[in-house]
């Protein structure tokens, strides 16, 4: 592993009206799957060569959560989301990028800035590459979804020893009607339970923030205790 630099930011909270976050980067270049389940094991999230995750000194909102994978068993009704979705075909491969992939992006923020008053201005190639498709190692993948032959649907994982680490899932928004986000998840705890992974790492869970609240509805789940550092033992209860 090697890091290449080590930064903070403080900035308006991405998950809470008038807060400020601090966040804690490491940029490393050549990460082993090990090692990066290591850093999503202390509460760190990946996007590219960047590890993340908030520090903030007056906050502890933010909490690592992970789905047990054993322990999860569908209800009715998401077995009636599955169901209701299979004439949607999905692949898995290494994340890429393309004119498509860019499309569906762009569509599904613009969505989300007129539905929930995200801020968003266009992405690049560039942006795109560095935060979904740079350093992916021997870990990062993403599940493309497709109805005949149209992107729809871009799930970013990474499969780890021990378990998936759920990235970032974009959509095309004509197709909610097919609650496409929870599909996503749940082909990832039905590919973890294939390949006897453990867990499904959720990132952070924030319960007064509606974009991340529902991370609680998918149960057993754990909650990471504290923010250790890489260096230190973790404990999830």
């Amino acid at each position: 592993m090697n890091i290449l630099k080590e930064f903070l930011t403080d900035d308006k909270c991405s998950y809470l009206q008038n807060k400020h976050q601090t966040t804690y980067y490491k940029v490393i270049e050549e990460c082993s799957t090990q090692e990066c389940q290591d850093f999503i094991e202390r509460g760190y999230r990946r996007f590219g060569k960047m590890f993340f995750r908030p520090i903030c000194s007056t906050c502890d909102e933010c909490k690592s959560v992970k789905i047990d994978v054993d322990n999860f068993e569908f209800s009715k009704s998401q077995r009636r989301v599955i169901k209701k979705a299979s004439h949607i075909k999905s692949y898995i491969q290494r994340p890429t990028l393309s004119r498509a992939h860019l499309k569906l992006f762009e569509k599904y923020h613009i969505s989300m800035k007129d539905k929930k008053g995200w801020e968003y201005s266009q992405s690049t190639p560039e942006a795109y590459y560095g935060s979904f498709v740079d350093a992916h190692n021997d870990f990062g993948y993403e599940v493309l979804y497709y109805d005949e032959d149209k992107l729809i649907g871009v799930d970013l994982i990474d499969i780890l020893n021990d378990g998936i680490s759920s990235i970032y899932f974009y959509y095309d928004p004509d197709y909610i009607k097919y609650s496409l986000g929870k599909l996503s998840l749940y082909n990832q705890i039905l590919l973890a339970k294939k390949y006897k992974k453990k867990w499904i790492y959720l990132g952070y869970y924030v319960k007064e923030c509606p974009s991340l609240s529902y991370k609680s509805h998918y149960k057993p789940y754990l909650t990471l205790q504290g923010k250790p550092e890489i260096n230190q033992d973790y404990k999830w209860i």
